[in-house]
């Protein structure tokens, strides 16, 4: 069985205990390898000085790669490129570069008067700096704010010619929304890797609620299972099931990593990289 490589989103803490929370999940998945692990912004960019000290903290104390996400969000170009400078002198050389979502009580993104356009001009300003490996967002599911399917795959081209040398995409329910996407992307001549996003299901309602709010269709299949395994008490059991089966489905057909967002809740994400092969490496000693 061909086992993937993978990396792990993580959301910066908020408070002492979300700290530990945060630890204990980069304890539990780093034995893992991760190729890196990343560190979100807040909606509207609300966590933007909690991402910057998670980020350097990460950096300095896990051995792990870390990329930090950056947002066009309420921030000038000087104060967004500061913030990279800031990562830049801390040692981290990986960005997520984002658009960001709108401010909260907003309901579409307005840059700021002074700040980034979107997301392809916080790219070509990050890669003329020269500093960073830059990755991006893309959606194999239409994102709120596209006219159309064709839409996502002209503006995930427009972010790889400024710059970018790879692409995370949104979560999705099924392997065959990421595959369809997969080759859309291909026949549009993009070469960069895409890396599937991947979502272990913790809390059902939570997760549809995160759904809608993205755009991201929810099979009514998957509603249903739900609903039964609510009623028998094995939740826990079947997010691990399905999570597996996608990936698993995903690996079968050519990808060879993937991207988890973990919540900073790391147990159903390591059980399903166990499932796929993804174990700690188990160091021999030699006997004499």
């Amino acid at each position: 069985m061909t086992v993937p490589s993978v990396s792990f989103e993580f959301f910066p803490p908020r408070d002492l205990e979300a700290s530990f929370r945060l630890w204990d999940t980069v304890q539990v998945l780093a034995p893992l390898s991760p190729r890196f692990v990343s560190v979100t912004y807040g909606a509207g960019g609300t966590t933007r000085e909690l991402t910057r000290d998670a980020v350097a903290t990460l950096h300095k104390s896990s051995g792990l790669k870390v990329a930090a996400h950056l947002t066009c969000v309420d921030a000038t170009r000087e104060e967004t490129l500061g913030i990279a400078n800031e990562f830049a002198k801390a040692g981290v050389q990986d960005i997520v570069a984002l658009r960001g979502d709108p401010p909260k009580g907003a309901e579409r993104f307005t840059p700021h008067p002074d700040g980034f356009a979107d997301s392809c001009e916080l790219i070509s300003a990050l890669a003329d700096k020269g500093d960073f490996t830059i990755r991006v967002g893309a959606y194999p599911d239409r994102h709120p704010d596209a006219a159309d399917d064709q839409a996502d795959i002209d503006w995930l081209k427009r972010k790889i010619d400024a710059g970018a040398s790879e692409a995370l995409t949104q979560f999705f329910f099924e392997a065959e929304t990421f595959l369809r996407f997969r080759d859309k992307c291909a026949a549009a001549g993009i070469t960069a890797p895409i890396i599937p996003g991947i979502l272990p299901i913790e809390n059902w309602g939570g997760v549809k609620r995160f759904a809608t709010a993205c755009g991201t269709p929810i099979p009514a299949w998957l509603d249903e299972a739900f609903a039964k395994a609510a009623r028998d008490g094995r939740e826990d059991l079947l997010a691990t099931a399905l999570c597996t089966e996608m990936c698993d489905e995903l690996v079968g057909e050519g990808v060879d990593s993937l991207h988890f967002y973990t919540l900073n809740r790391p147990e159903l994400t390591r059980d399903v990289c166990f499932a796929l092969g993804v174990v700690p490496e188990v160091k021999l000693e030699n006997v004499a």
